[in-house]
């Protein structure tokens, strides 16, 4: 018998989901389909945690000036 699972579709660049799918791989029970290359299922009560490790991630691998050392 088929059972339905309420999901969230979630369209993103190809990077940006491989993010996802890698806090998938730590966290587990995010994503429940990933359907191509650019488009997920997830569980809708995860989103504001994606989100915030989305930002973590992004935060981690911004370039900011201010942070290189001077050399005198």
């Amino acid at each position: 018998m088929a059972r339905a699972i309420k999901g969230s579709l979630v369209q993103c660049d190809p990077s940006i989901k491989a993010l996802i799918v890698n806090i998938d791989a730590e966290y587990k029970d995010i994503v429940i389909e990933e359907l191509d290359d650019t488009h997920l299922l997830v569980d809708p009560a995860k989103i504001p945690f994606i989100k915030r490790e989305l930002n973590i991630l992004l935060s981690k691998n911004m370039y900011n000036p201010d942070d290189e050392v001077q050399v005198s």
